[in-house]
């Protein structure tokens, strides 16, 4: 006797939407910053972005207009305090809700070896310090709403720890554990914490030029920004219940 198969209903995946999310992305102007804000506003989110450069944010400015009419912009530099007050006054006011804080400005930095004063503070302020000042701002607002979610942008390299890149290694193994104990201190206020650490991804930080990086993508031993974008927008449109605390992405082809 012949039977016959019952058709089941696809399987439902539950998700949050961010349409209509308030999303602060630090470095939005450029690189994995700037994927991840088109790529939110292409999804409804209302998204904030600040670089430290008007040419480059005028730039991103002219993408993000193209997508969403919700989409604000300005200039801002995070090792400076006053800067980032003015960066979370204006989000309040564009944004009216911070749901979302992306921790993404960094700049790239080589050996303590050859380094000098000025120039290693500099990028201590940035990688770091700026991530744990733009994080201790939007906890003071996310812990009114009873909810939030900050994403902090690592690298391999707080694990990998490449010889000659002692500076931007210590600032990245900094990121690793403020993202652990940070989570622990606010998960009570209904406040996530994720962490997602790339391989290799095709910016404007990276040495070679952009065609030598499409070659690298194309040989899969690079990643693109909009890869890490799309990493971000799992992180956050999962589930309350549902914690991503921490994310390592590689290039197919890289071995480390």
């Amino acid at each position: 006797m012949a039977t016959t198969k019952l058709h089941k209903e696809p399987f439902a995946i539950e998700t949050e939407d961010v349409a209509g999310k308030g999303i602060l992305i630090t470095g939005g102007t450029t690189g994995i910053g700037r994927a991840a804000a088109l790529l939110l506003a292409s999804r409804g989110a209302r998204v904030l972005v600040f670089g430290r450069h008007q040419d480059e944010l005028n730039d991103a400015m002219n993408d993000l207009q193209e997508v969403s009419d919700e989409v604000y912009g300005l200039t801002a530099d995070t090792t400076k305090q006053e800067d980032i007050r003015r960066v979370f006054t204006e989000a309040e006011r564009s944004l009216e809700h911070i749901d979302v804080l992306v921790n993404n400005a960094a700049l790239a930095a080589n050996s303590v070896v050859d380094g000098n004063y000025d120039d290693m503070e500099y990028v201590v302020k940035t990688n770091l310090l700026g991530y744990m000042a733009c994080a201790h701002e939007a906890i003071e607002l996310m812990k009114k709403q009873g909810h939030g979610h900050i994403v902090n942008v690592g690298s391999m390299s707080a694990d990998v720890r490449e010889e000659g890149s002692s500076i931007y290694v210590a600032t990245k193994a900094g990121i690793q554990g403020f993202s652990a104990a940070l989570r622990k201190e606010v998960n009570k206020y209904g406040i996530k914490v994720s962490l997602i650490e790339p391989g290799a991804v095709g910016t404007d930080m990276q040495p070679e030029s952009p065609a030598e990086q499409r070659k690298k993508q194309a040989s899969e031993e690079m990643l693109k920004a909009e890869d890490i974008a799309a990493c971000i927008h799992y992180c956050v449109v999962q589930p309350k219940r549902c914690d991503v605390i921490g994310v390592q992405i590689r290039p197919h082809m890289q071995p480390i």
